[in-house]
């Protein structure tokens, strides 16, 4: 267990968003700082510079800095090898902040960060082998297996949002063409939306109404909000976000057989609107369906708070472990 009295402070860069809160070794959330996230290297590394100092400003006991960031990270947990959303490319990342922020600095992919989080203090605790689906701008994946986040040979395990669900489908920013996450996601959302308006699906929807002549326009926010007011285009939509959440998730259910399944990301805030569809949906569509046992799925308790509490923490853990191996400490007896 770490001090609760250690403060470190996570940053989650997402490809909307880069969010950053201070925690204390606990899991608990003590400040935070949020910014828009920039589109090139320089003016995204300034924007992390950035909120660090105002934190640490409020926070000088401040020990290191976790970076979770949506994309593959190299095992040595300091460079960015490719990210589908953010312009760094093969970057040591940590190298060059760590001068800079004049703090350690880690770097680990969203995910799984996330899925630290939600072991740690979050809907996953004790779990043995379970997955987080995170449903975002994207979508994210974590395997954890007893107590381990699984990263597979080159630390690129998980990726499920780039399993290719359509072939020849919606060109992905991955690089790619009908990637489950252009899909099942946020951005899916509006992509899903302005195809039903041009192909005339509900033409009495208020959603039809008001974007047919800008639809490019559309927001996931009003979609959801559309979906709660009964709107049928947006119930249509957030039903087909059900639709390939649950092929996605019977998909993880046939290749990691896990016990758990915790659904998170921004979009899983609203998930009483999709969730028991993709439900049903991973339900009949798994090898053996009917004859063997599933995962429970539940969603993620820490919300879109979960990658920086993560990352803050294994940060947290590092910096631990590191003082605690330091030559000359004598361990104390168990």
């Amino acid at each position: 267990m770490l001090p609760a009295d250690a403060l470190t402070i996570g940053v989650d860069i997402g490809g909307t968003n880069l969010r950053a809160a201070v925690v204390d070794g606990a899991g608990r959330l003590v400040d935070s700082e949020q910014l828009p996230t920039p589109s090139t290297v320089p003016a995204l590394e300034t924007a992390v510079e950035h909120v660090v100092r105002v934190l640490r400003g409020r926070h000088p006991q401040v020990a290191a800095v976790g970076l979770a960031v949506a994309g593959f990270i190299a095992e040595d947990m300091t460079t960015v090898r490719f990210a589908p959303h953010l312009p760094w490319r093969g970057a040591n990342v940590a190298e060059r902040l760590r001068p800079k922020l004049g703090l350690p600095v880690i770097i680990e992919h969203d995910a799984n960060a996330a899925a630290w989080g939600e072991y740690f203090c979050g809907a996953a605790q004790g779990a043995g082998t379970w997955v987080l689906f995170a449903v975002g701008t994207g979508i994210g994946g974590a395997i954890m297996i007893d107590g381990q986040i699984f990263r597979g040979a080159f630390g690129t395990a998980g990726e499920f949002g780039h399993v290719v669900a359509v072939p020849g489908g919606r060109t992905c920013p991955c690089g790619k063409r009908g990637c489950l996450e252009r899909y099942c996601s946020g951005s899916a959302l509006t992509l899903t939306a302005q195809d039903m308006i041009a192909t005339g699906r509900a033409p009495d929807s208020t959603l039809t109404r008001e974007f047919h002549n800008h639809p490019e326009e559309i927001s996931g926010r009003t979609i959801v909000r559309l979906a709660r007011e009964g709107d049928p285009l947006a119930r249509a939509v957030m039903r087909d976000l059900g639709t390939w959440l649950g092929r996605g998730l019977a998909i993880v259910q046939d290749i990691v057989d896990p016990e758990l399944i915790v659904v998170g990301g921004g979009v899983s805030a609203d998930a009483d609107l999709y969730l028991d569809r993709a439900r049903s949906v991973r339900d009949r569509t798994v090898v053996g369906a009917g004859h063997r046992p599933l995962a429970r799925l539940e969603t993620a308790r820490l919300g879109g708070q979960a990658g920086m509490i993560g990352v803050a923490l294994l940060a947290a853990k590092t910096v631990h472990t590191a003082a605690a191996e330091r030559p000359g400490r004598t361990r104390k007896a168990r």
